[in-house]
Order: C-alpha cells, then structure tokens, then sequence
C-alpha cells in the first residue's frame, strides 16, 4: 500500500487569483486615474491660458500630448478588463474544479438538501466569478483616488472641494444604513432559489413518473410557491439595492450642480477662473462617480459573501477519506470482514445494520439473502465506502476502509448496483467509465459476459451509440447489461452486485449466469438478491433480518433451512 497527501484548501486558488492578477488591475487604475486628472487640466489650461491669448501653437502641443494620453488610457481600460475577465476564468477553470471534485467527495452521510439544492449550490459559484469578474469591482481600486481628486480640487478651487465633500458621505451612509437588510435578503433570496431548483431538478428527473402517477397538480403547485418567494425576496432585494445606486447618482448630479453654484461667487470674487469652474466640475463628477459603483459593488458583495457561506459549508464537510494521507490498494487480495458493524441512515430512527459480523475470504462467493429492508444493499454501500459505519470495522484484507483512498479502493471493485444509472454519452464511455487506460478488447469481453453486445453489436454505430441522460431509451435490462459490463471490465479482484437483474427476463438471466461461472473463478463475488437463479453464483449464503445477520453457512444448508418451515406446512 502507499499513501496520499490531501490537497490544498480551495480559497488557496481565489486568494491566489486575487493577488497576481488584481495586482495588475491596481497599476492599470492607478495610471488611468491619473490620466484621468491630466484631462481636467487639459481643459482648464485651455480656458485660462489658450484660449485669452490665442495661442494656437500650444494648444497644438497640448492636444498632441492629450492624443497620446488618450491611446495610453484606451489601451490600459482594455487591459484591466482583459485582467479583471482573466480572473473570473481562472476562478471557473481552477476553483471550479476543485469544488465540483469536493461536490465528488462529499460524505453520504454528511449530505444535506436535495439534489436540486446541491445543483442550485453549484451555481453560487457563479456568484463568485461574476464578482470577481465584474466592472464594478474596479471601483475598489478607484475608491483610493477620490482622495486624490478631492485634493486637486482643492487646490485648484478651494472652498468648492466643500460640495463633494458633503456629498460623498451621504453616499456611504445610505450605503451602510441598507446593508444590513441587504444582507438578510440575500441570504432570504438565494436559500428560496435553491429551493425553486429543487423543485425544477426533481420534476425533470422524475419527468416520466410525474406524467404516470398524475404527480404534475402538487408540482405546478410546489413550483409557483417557490417561485413567487424567491421573485419577493428578489424584488426587494433589487429594490434597495436601487435606492444606494440612486442616491449615489443624485448625490453626483447635486455635486456638479453644488461646485458650479460655488464656483460662480468664487469667479465674481476673482478666486477662481473659468478654467479651474470647469476643471473643479469635471474632478468632482470624477470623485463621486466611484460611489455609484460602490453602491453596485455593495449589492454584489452581500450576493458574494452569502454565496461564499454556502459554497464554504460544503467545502468544510470533512471529505471521503481519512483525514490525513489515505492508503492505496495496489493489489487486493479480496478479503472482506465485518466487525460488530453497525449503521443508522441519517435521520432513520432505527439502525440499518445492529451488530453485524462475517468474514469473505478471498475467491469466496457470498450471496445476501434477506426482506425488504433488512439491511442487504446497507452491506454493499459500506463495502464501497460510500457510508461509514456508526460503530465497528469494515475491512479490505485486514485494512480499515476508512484509512483508504476512496477513488483508489472503488477502482478495485466492480460494483453493479439495484438502480443502474448511465450517464450521458456513448455506450463505451459508460463502460469504460473512468479508466480511460483500458483498451477495445477488455471492453469487448466485458460486453460479451454481460450479454450488452448482443443488442450492441446488431446496430450500425454499435458502441458508439449516444446514450441520452440516464440511458433513456434503453430497456431496465439492457441499462442493468452496461451497468454489469462496466464492472467486470478491467477484471477487479471483488465484485458487489445487487440486485443485477431485477430487470431481465428469465432467458437474458439464465445465460448471463452460464456466462458468468468461470468469470468468478479467484475472485471475491457478493452478490444481494431475491432471484434464486443467481445463486448458482455462489457457494455460501448469509441471510439478514432487521439489520443482523441471523444465518450463515453453506448454499444448500442454508436454503434447506429457510424453505424447511414451507414444506412443514
């Protein structure tokens, strides 16, 4: 066995982002910025100085060197926002990945919402990007240089640096007064467009048994109420959102209007000229024109905190796995063992497993017999880890699963479990499925055990074929054929079926089974059924009820057990 170092934490990537590539934005501000200033003096140098003394050749000079500027400028604004959509496709590639992969490692146990919540919850990573990605997020860097603008002002008009002044504050706290609620709302809004998601994903999903069961009425039902209390928390939402936006926007009209209306008592008084009332006019729409941003950026900031919550609750659940470095299997021998094994599905009032203990040694073949809900498929999910136990061991040739990297384990067991889910693709892909190593002629023989090529194998693009979501299209047992083709393929030394042909017709069965026999030959095969023709597969049977293990021993004995009491009667 060798171990696996963890990975890096996920905020490692935004925070790297943000550095490197912000840095870049903040150098393209501050130039922009500062051109921005030499417009304003452009202007009043051309009323004060051009335009009294007629002096043509430096007004020349000075539109030549305004020219330049202005080719500068244009080319750093398409940097920055080249910078700024750089980071939002870095943030999709890099932490996008590694959230969907921790969404991969999620702990059964540890889930929590319905699929739809959980697919809502992946595009809150959407609300990440667009912030990072967004226009308004440059405000950030141009906030510093209100400061600067105000001082120019200053220097160049004096007391009309005042009307901004007044103005600016106004904004901020408007800003601050609606952020609290703000907050509420978002965090209102995006828990109600999870829950519309839900609704949305379970409908499409269950599209077929919606139609059947008549279930469409209490759908359409749950859907409108989900969709009339997310449109009201967005509304309002939206709604204050508009009023900091608005108040800034007035704030910089009354702005313009304050220093104009100053400035013409300060022309009268000969303290400023026509030139600086029209450089101080410019620089003051220029200081407060950041705040209508920030307001946007506040909005947008409250939808990203909130989004960052979410997303961070996810990505603190402790993964699949041991906590530090995770053993690999190189090769299993197959032995499994149960040991005082105990289990409760989360929210279940009573125990899935209580208790239980046996040992498969290596090249045994086990089939679970057992009712409905007695803890048969409960057995399979441990073995794959998909569940941890409450209590006791569950071990692969005398190694704790839980000290075992998931991926690594599962890539030693060919699992066919009671609902046989394809994705979306071709019919070799979902028979591959995630060993992209393994060549035609293993695919081939596994096609060929599990019966898939003889309905493959007569149509024209044959494996090729493209599989619609969820194998659509295909019979229950033909998707279960993939399903057992796909994990024989690549010879694993354990297999875990259950159920692996509830859907198949007695002819389809009975030749898989034949086909199978010298399949299992050294290999450790448990299968769950109820379908007794699958127990020629086995030489040994254990029978559960109510979560124990309450008969253990040979094929023929056990079964000579449990149909004695029928014949008594």
């Amino acid at each position: 066995m060798h171990s696996q170092s963890s990975p890096r934490s996920w905020e490692d990537n935004l925070a790297d982002e943000k550095k490197s590539t912000y840095g870049k934005v903040a150098v393209a501000a501050v130039l922009i910025n500062l051109f921005g200033l030499v417009t304003s003096l452009f202007t009043m140098t051309v009323y004060d100085r051009v335009v009294p003394n007629n002096a043509t050749s430096s007004l020349i000079g000075l539109s030549i060197g305004l020219a330049i500027i202005v080719v500068f400028d244009f080319i750093l604004k398409l940097l920055r926002a080249y910078f700024v959509d750089y980071a939002g496709a870095q943030i999709d590639l890099e932490v996008g990945e590694r959230v969907f992969s921790r969404l991969l490692a999620i702990r059964m146990d540890l889930k929590k919402g319905s699929t739809g919540s959980l697919t809502g919850l992946m595009r809150e990573l959407e609300a990440l990007r667009d912030f990072f990605a967004s226009a308004t997020m440059t405000a950030i860097v141009d906030v510093p240089f209100i400061l600067v603008t105000l001082v120019v002002v200053f220097l160049i008009g004096g007391s009309v640096v005042l009307v901004p002044l007044i103005a600016i504050p106004i904004v901020v706290g408007v800003g601050a007064f609606t952020q609290p609620a703000m907050d509420r709302l978002s965090a209102r809004s995006m828990g109600e467009g999870l829950a519309k998601q839900s609704v949305l994903v379970e409908a499409i999903g269950g599209l077929e048994m919606v139609k059947t069961a008549g279930a469409g009425p209490l759908l359409k039902k749950r859907w409108a109420l989900a969709v009339e209390r997310h449109s009201d928390s967005s509304l309002r939402q939206r709604l204050i959102s508009t009023i900091g936006v608005t108040t800034a926007t007035s704030a910089g009209t009354i702005s313009y209007a304050g220093v104009v209306i100053v400035g013409v008592e300060l022309i009268a008084a000969h303290d400023l000229t026509m030139g600086g009332l029209i450089a101080c006019s410019i620089l003051a729409g220029r200081a407060v024109a950041p705040l209508a941003q920030i307001s946007q950026l506040l909005s947008r900031i409250t939808s990203t905190r909130t989004a960052y919550r979410q997303l961070n609750q996810m990505m603190e659940m402790p993964p699949e796995g041991p906590e530090g470095e995770a053993l690999l299997l190189t090769a299993p021998k197959g032995k499994l063992e149960f040991r005082n094994v105990s289990f409760r599905y989360p929210g279940a009032p009573e125990k899935a497993l209580d208790e239980v203990s046996f040992i498969v040694e290596p090249g045994e073949r086990v089939a679970i017999l057992g009712r409905v809900g007695s803890g048969k498929s409960t057995i399979a999910r441990l073995v794959l880890g998909l569940y941890p136990p409450e209590d006791g061991l569950v071990m692969i040739d005398g190694t704790d699963i839980r000290q075992l990297d998931p991926s690594n384990m599962r890539s030693h067991i060919g699992a066919a479990m009671q609902e046989s889910v394809l994705l979306t693709g071709s019919v070799r892909e979902n028979i591959i499925l995630g060993r992209p190593g393994m060549d035609d002629e293993e695919m081939m023989r596994a096609a060929e055990l599990s019966g898939t090529h003889q309905f493959m194998g007569q149509i024209a693009n044959g494996y090729d074929l493209r599989l619609a979501d969820r194998g659509e299209g295909l019979s229950g047992g033909q998707r279960q054929s993939i399903a057992i083709a796909r994990a024989l393929a690549g010879k694993p030394q354990i297999l875990v079926f259950d159920e692996p042909t509830s859907a198949m017709d007695t002819q389809t069965e009975t030749a898989l089974i034949q086909r199978l026999q010298q399949e299992m030959a050294g290999r450790t095969f448990m299968v769950i059924t109820h379908r007794p023709p699958l127990l020629q597969l086995v030489t040994r049977v254990i029978l559960m009820d109510k979560g124990k293990v309450i008969m253990d021993g040979p094929r023929d004995e056990v079964l000579k057990q449990i149909t004695r009491p029928q014949k008594a009667a």
